[in-house]
């Protein structure tokens, strides 16, 4: 059948604005200009990009990827239109990733989908993608903006992103000798990061608060603005300790599943960790979905990381050593416990004490 108004139908009339696109990738050029590292210095814009990793100061470089969204916590970000911080979690989730295996962020790329392009928006995501990667240390060298109408809802975005890092052939981690009695640090979170906010949305859900209500937990600032707190970005204090220090032994990034499903990632078969619960500080946003949750402290340890978001393992005749690197790197390492022998079968996370809830 022919088209009744007599014209030829045009994409923008189908609910695509190429000229919308296009005047954005123009305003967000200098965003990504300002995340220009060794390595990369091209500007966007081209099928792909660029990255020299001689020009980096890599020798002999093994490379190590990870990609990463932010969940349902973008759905905070629509419904209350703050959209200027979801763009560092997208990079967070992605270079913590490569920072657990020893390796510096070199390049990401980023995939931002939505029903109908407003640049203003996309602007400030992307300025908050900048911002990670000024962070990490990574160049913002590309990435894709996809409007599709039909498969998102007008106002709905998903974000996507990919990092790639590098480290010199032999200082990958986690290193082959843990073993019993090395020490277990936990450094501290920014808040609920980017896990669980399916759960988070149920909770406020019950409460029934809108998103720009005092945060019960925080009430200097509204309820979204509290729970879109950023995911900290834990690569420069790292990479600086681990270049301090030859005694890190391992890292993981607590996302979701928490402790007990992220810790035996880095774990070799027969080693386990017991972790002091009484030591963790708890941020009090933890507290309030525990309590209005009646959420359970194993389902809180499963599935948010109740104020660390990231373990160091350190070599037990090393550990002052490593604590001491990390506190000049800016971090406040917490001693939560220590590596033990686990039989076959038996749980590699093990508790003592309770959470300050």
């Amino acid at each position: 059948m022919s088209n009744p108004g007599g014209n030829g139908l045009t994409y923008a009339q189908a609910g695509v604005d190429i000229d919308a696109g296009n005047a954005m990738v123009d305003a967000i050029k200098p965003l990504v200009r300002a995340t220009r590292r060794p390595g990369a210095d091209a500007e966007i814009g081209g099928f792909g990009g660029l990255f020299d990793l001689k020009a980096a100061g890599f020798a002999d470089p093994i490379l190590v990827a990870a990609n990463d969204g932010v969940g349902t916590k973008v759905k905070i970000a629509i419904e209350s239109g703050l959209h200027s911080t979801i763009g560092i979690d997208l990079v967070a989730m992605c270079v913590n990733d490569l920072i657990v295996q020893g390796a510096e962020p070199l390049l990401f790329l980023d995939y931002y989908a939505t029903g109908k392009l407003d640049p203003q928006v996309g602007i400030e995501i992307v300025r908050g993608i900048a911002d990670g990667c000024r962070q990490a240390g990574c160049a913002l060298i590309g990435g894709e903006t996809a409007e599709m109408p039909g498969m998102y809802a007008e106002k709905d975005y998903d974000l996507a992103g990919f990092a790639v890092g590098a480290a010199e052939r032999g200082s990958l981690l986690p290193r082959a000798d843990l073993q019993p009695g090395d020490v277990v640090f936990g450094l501290p979170s920014s808040g609920v990061h980017s896990n669980g906010y399916s759960l988070v949305r149920r909770i406020v859900a019950l409460t029934g608060l809108a998103w720009d209500a005092p945060a019960p937990f925080a009430p200097e600032t509204s309820l979204a603005q509290a729970l879109l707190v950023p995911t900290r970005i834990y690569v420069k204090p790292l990479l600086q300790a681990i270049r301090a220090t030859s005694g890190i032994k391992a890292l993981a990034h607590i996302t979701g599943g928490g402790f007990p499903d992220n810790i035996p990632r880095v774990l070799p078969e027969g080693l386990g960790v017991w972790l002091d619960l009484a030591a963790i500080p708890v941020p009090p946003v933890f507290g309030w979905l525990a309590k209005v949750g009646g959420v359970a402290e194993r389902e809180m340890l499963r599935t948010f990381n109740c104020g660390i978001g990231m373990i160091v393992a350190a070599e037990a005749a090393r550990a002052d050593e490593v604590e001491a690197a990390l506190t000049a790197a800016g971090e406040t390492p917490v001693r939560l416990g220590e590596i033990v022998p686990v039989a076959q079968g038996e749980e590699q996370v093990a508790y003592r004490g309770k959470l300050s809830l």
